[in-house]
């Protein structure tokens, strides 16, 4: 007999991570019932409160187990059976889990690993470690955001855990794609107060696609308006809308607090530890699948670079036995092949990589010693190597141009200031960025990049004006297709969660982009509402700074790419004009004071500016050109009363800001300390 349901843990159980003299209590185990007749998806799928045929709440994936006397998951049961099938031509190995931490941006999967991390003794007792420990880029650090995806492991008792670290940002979403392909399971980090957000959909559907279990987080639980009911309900009306096969819903659900490192099955009694959690990542995630046939087969699906090592190969064994010094062939999907020999061979272990002899398949572990290995090539045997599927992943929506930087202040900061500089580096990110495009311009001295969004590509900029590049950048433009003779851009899903007084602005603004609206709810007793509007990526760029000028910086907003559709009709992102400086010099406070009457300012007294910068924004429609470094006449004539000159404080604008602000005839220029906005001078010449 099988019963299915929610199953609340009492009291606290130990973790076997530590000590092992800890003494555990015994977990008593209380049913507490949602009914699915009064929720959404009940009432979806036809559930009713009274008699009848009823169906069980598959989102609570509990079975009583009167033989074992614990909880048994039922994907887990699903796979064993599978794999009791398959046992002639597959085994398994039971002493390793692979699992990737996806969720939307903020959710708190960076801060769970490191819950993870630390309670699985990782760390001295006496060792100090920071915050987001994953987040080891120090622009990581600066944004809050996580950009690349990481590998660590841990051991829970007698197996070992790979876990790896996503990013949450849409933009970033060639990351995610890559690394499903080393895992078997993903654990789905939800807000307990916000539910399934634009990018939780993104990364459940290419969890869905690939077949993986899903396990489902709760995060946040301790919140004070956390609704986990409604969380849950959600999240199995979006396994319903994707398609996801019968055991793919029975996810089990772990109710979490990761920033106090608790975890637990009910929502209202988390246990001291994230007992709970590694518990149902060993029940629920299946073991990896090996083939019998031994023959090598590694899918190359992340590349790093150190000085001492060079190149780093990283993905998972799927099939034999690779060892250090082994000669093996490198085969793309095109079936050319080439021989390389492996120098180095790393598996991880806790927060850094060890090195070893040998490596089994179902492991993840790096390689060394292949100089010109790329992502989505395969290592495989000598003598019977065989390529497998290459990786793909989503095509890009946005593109911008990347050119020499030609304003007189070129080579006074920069390192690397020509063409080929630029050219090389760009070539060099494609390499390991699959979402990301690099083509040649209209000149010699121009690249189009193409990539996910704006962020995506500015994150590029920055890493780039870090290691010392000069220069030029144009403003995004989206990607058009043809289908026929229809001109099809790209759309988008924007997400916008605000207050509720300033719910009118934000409407009135989205809907003069020619955004349509699909959804609002409220979230709780939080006096917050969530917006969302389906709009072409042409209406979002500059939306950010234009929905936090209207909403006073309270609103957050998030987008995802949604589908291809017909041309929607002109846009105007930007009302205000420019002010552009016509002489080059240094500004005076004498020229400000006139000048900030015209608008409002980026530049201070005693900063150096060139004919055609950008120094303000006008107040008005249109650009107007002006004279900030004019001096006072020094004359014979003095007034008997000093005036007091009181000057306005300046506008700050980062390189994300810059990006949103310029429009078609104007550029970014982008040097190692300065960040400055100027007219295109080609452009202008033309007209």
């Amino acid at each position: 007999m099988r019963m299915e349901m929610t199953i609340g843990l009492s009291s606290s159980s130990s973790l076997f991570l530590g000590n092992p003299s800890s003494k555990s209590s015994r977990s008593s185990f209380s049913p507490v019932f949602f009914p699915p007749s009064k929720s959404a998806f009940g009432r979806k799928m036809g559930w009713r409160s009274g008699g009848g045929n009823r169906r069980s709440l598959r989102s609570i994936p509990f079975e009583i187990s009167p033989r074992m006397g614990g909880v048994v998951c039922s994907v887990s049961s699903a796979a064993e059976a599978s794999s009791a099938e398959n046992t002639s031509r597959l085994k398994t190995r039971r002493d390793v889990r692979n699992i990737a931490i996806v969720a939307h941006v903020d959710h708190g999967k960076t801060t769970l690993v490191d819950a993870m991390l630390r309670q699985a003794k990782v760390f001295r007792d006496n060792q100090f470690v920071q915050e987001r420990i994953m987040d080891s880029n120090d622009l990581e650090r600066e944004r809050g955001i996580t950009i690349l995806s990481k590998n660590t492991s841990i051991c829970y008792k007698d197996t070992k855990i790979n876990i790896i670290d996503t990013p949450g940002h849409s933009d970033f979403g060639g990351e995610v794609e890559r690394v499903l392909n080393m895992v078997e399971g993903v654990l789905l980090v939800i807000d307990s107060v916000e539910g399934p957000m634009p990018q939780t959909r993104f990364v459940l559907k290419k969890a869905l696609e690939f077949g993986h279990a899903v396990l489902v987080v709760v995060n946040k639980i301790d919140r004070s308006s956390a609704r986990p009911e409604f969380v849950i309900n959600s999240t199995f009306e979006l396994f319903i809308e994707l398609n996801a096969t019968d055991e793919q819903c029975d996810f089990q659900t772990i109710y979490a607090s990761a920033i106090n490192g608790k975890a637990g099955l009910d929502p209202e009694n988390l246990t001291n530890d994230l007992g709970p959690l590694f518990e149902s990542i060993v029940r629920c995630i299946p073991e990896p699948t090996i083939s019998r046939d031994d023959s090598l087969q590694l899918l190359v699906t992340n590349i790093e670079y150190e000085d001492h090592k060079g190149r780093i190969a990283i993905g998972r064994l799927h099939a034999g036995t690779l060892e250090k010094g082994m000669e093996v062939k490198v085969c793309t999907s095109d079936d050319t092949c080439r021989m390389a020999k492996v120098s180095e061979l790393f598996v991880y272990e806790n927060f850094s990589r060890v090195p070893v002899e040998t490596v089994e398949a179902g492991d993840i572990c790096a390689v060394c010693g292949i100089s010109d290995i790329m992502i989505g090539e395969t290592i495989a045997d000598k003598i019977s190597g065989k390529p497998l599927p290459a990786i793909k992943v989503e095509e890009p929506t946005v593109k911008m141009s990347f050119s020499i930087n030609v304003s007189p202040f070129v080579g006074r900061e920069g390192k690397y200031v020509t063409s080929r500089n630029l050219r090389d580096r760009l070539y060099r990110e494609i390499e390991r960025n699959l979402a990301m495009k690099v083509e040649d311009g209209e000149t010699a001295d121009t690249f189009i990049i193409s990539g996910r969004g704006t962020l995506h590509i500015t994150i590029l900029i920055e890493n780039m004006r870090r290691e010392g590049y000069e220069f030029m950048v144009g403003p995004p433009k989206v990607i058009y297709k043809k289908d026929g003779d229809k001109l099809l851009e790209p759309f988008e899903i924007a997400t916008v969660e605000v207050p509720e007084e300033y719910v009118g602005p934000s409407v009135e603004l989205l809907g003069k982009r020619r955004g349509q609206m699909i959804d609002m709810q409220g979230l709780g007793s939080e006096s917050t509402s969530i917006i969302k509007y389906k709009m072409p990526t042409r209406g979002l760029l500059g939306l950010r700074n234009a929905i936090l000028t209207a909403t006073r910086g309270t609103a957050i907003l998030n987008t995802i790419f949604d589908s291809y559709g017909p041309k929607a009709g002109d846009i105007s992102t930007r009302e205000q004009g420019s002010l552009v400086a016509f002489e080059t010099g240094i500004v005076t406070s004498y020229a400000v004071c006139s000048a900030q009457e015209r608008g409002q300012l980026f530049v201070d007294p005693g900063c150096e500016v060139y004919k055609g910068q950008i120094v303000g924004i006008h107040q008005r429609p249109g650009d107007l050109a002006l004279n900030v470094c004019k001096r006072k006449a020094a004359t014979n004539v003095r007034s008997n009363k000093e005036v007091s000159v009181v000057l306005d404080t300046s506008l700050s604008y980062s390189l994300d800001d810059c990006i949103e602000y310029i429009e078609e005839d104007e550029l970014v220029e982008v040097t190692p300390k300065s960040i400055r906005m100027c007219k295109n001078q080609k452009l202008s010449k033309k007209r």
